[in-house]
């Protein structure tokens, strides 16, 4: 059974492997998944973003980190 993929560079549904690997996002399940494709990187992103910031805001406050490098 053929998957969905969405297009970067149309920004369409496509049904199966039609365009370039470095052009499309997928596979995706359904036609929705990939009409949502950019949507749900999106948030993944945004959520990598969060958690990075929340590691370096732990990692920057550490107590630890200020007794192994006192010059810092």
């Amino acid at each position: 059974m053929d998957k969905y993929y969405y297009n970067l560079k149309t920004g369409e549904v496509e049904l199966g492997r039609k365009s370039g690997a470095f052009e499309r996002m997928g596979p995706y399940d359904t036609y929705e998944e990939a009409a949502a494709a950019l949507a749900a990187a999106q948030e993944r992103t945004e959520a990598w973003d969060e958690a990075d910031k929340e590691w370096r805001e732990d990692w920057d406050g550490s107590e630890d980190d200020d007794a192994e490098h006192p010059d810092a």
